[in-house]
């Protein structure tokens, strides 16, 4: 049941015209509630990819990741926002005249957006990527942090505690999917080229890597600042699909989010990160239930908000217990794979048995 090369070729683009297909028709087959997870499917496997770039391709544990979603979201607010907007807004103290009067399209503005986050990548990658482990992972959610507490208190130009309201809604259901589409194809082209290859080198044996010739720190740097656009631009499609943002949404818990998807998926794989975006953002809100108050025959529970992340962190600390790899570990999605799986031998095994017995 192996398929040849030129076969799995041709399965893999029917299975992407379908997929398309089912974007285009999304608005029409989901509610607007089930249309607004799906999209956040699509953000989260954005954001998915770019954490996996740093945490499981180059082997840093970074939580930082929830700040340059920030800078991106702000940025691309105050780029596509009109001058209207921004007067509403910005109502107690008033906006930095540079700003007041600036409109862009939201393409230009997300390309300003990623590259704002890429850029403050760069700024804190380069001092702070001399750093490992748990020390990497402290300094960066430090510098996350540092970004909420500016975002709230620059109120000149983001409007503080108030946060931004009334953005244009330009996070659409073919924007999200196209991104993250494009953000599935850089990956696999990045990880397959020398650049990736020196990447999975650094993550593998930094030491032994460096004795090939390969310079660990500018390796770090970049993948930490491509990282950062890709979370950039997530950020800024999160802000346009809520057409709302305030500083209290890029917590730690959204870093948190972003993290459980990626160990759940497997820290070194792609497909893995899309499978595990797509299964726990739709698994949140089918628990979301688990927050309010449980009618049992006998008894009622009080509203416990916050129960349906414990149930995740239960999932989380049974995953790095008895499957530290996670969903795929380092393995990708192929058809062999699937069809080389278990139940797929034994159909196989069947039919032969039963071709056997009929001649």
């Amino acid at each position: 049941m192996i398929l040849e090369k030129k076969t799995n070729r041709t399965v893999t683009i029917i299975s992407i015209a379908v997929v398309l297909l089912f974007v285009l028709m999304a608005g029409k087959i989901f509610s607007t509630f089930q249309l607004r997870i799906f999209n956040l499917c699509g953000i989260y496997v954005i954001l998915a990819l770019s954490l996996n770039l740093i945490n499981g391709f180059t082997g840093l544990f970074s939580l930082g990741h929830s700040g340059f979603m920030a800078i991106g979201a702000y940025v691309s607010a105050l780029l596509t926002m009109s001058p209207s907007q921004k007067e509403m807004n910005f109502f107690m103290t008033p906006i930095v005249p540079i700003l007041a009067n600036i409109e862009l399209p939201f393409i230009p503005a997300l390309i300003i957006a990623g590259l704002s986050a890429a850029l403050a990548g760069f700024l804190i990658g380069t001092p702070v990527l001399r750093l490992r482990d748990d020390y990497l992972a402290i300094a960066t959610l430090g510098f996350s942090e540092i970004i909420r507490v500016v975002l709230t208190n620059l109120q000149s130009v983001t409007n503080g505690a108030l946060g931004l309201k009334g953005l244009p809604k330009y996070a659409t259901t073919p924007m999200i999917w196209t991104l993250a589409l494009i953000t599935i194809i850089f990956m696999i082209a990045l990880i397959h080229s020398a650049f990736g290859r020196s990447c999975r080198a650094v993550r593998d044996n930094e030491i032994a890597a460096a004795a090939m010739g390969i310079n660990a720190a500018r390796i770090k740097i970049i993948s930490f600042t491509i990282s950062s656009f890709i979370a950039g631009v997530g950020g800024a499609l999160l802000g346009h699909l809520m057409v709302t943002i305030d500083p209290r949404m890029f917590t730690f818990s959204l870093t948190y989010n972003i993290v459980l998807i990626v160990v759940l998926g497997g820290n070194g794989s792609i497909s893995g990160s899309v499978i595990a975006a797509i299964v726990i953002t739709v698994a949140m809100e089918a628990l979301r239930f688990l927050d309010s108050s449980l009618n049992f025959v006998f008894f009622q529970t009080p509203a416990l908000p916050g129960l349906r992340m414990v149930v995740f962190s239960i999932l989380l600390l049974l995953v790095v217990i008895f499957r530290q790899q996670g969903l795929m570990g380092k393995k990708e999605f192929s058809w062999n794979l699937l069809l080389d799986s278990k139940p797929a031998r034994k159909i196989e095994a069947l039919l032969k048995s039963r071709g056997g017995r009929n001649a």
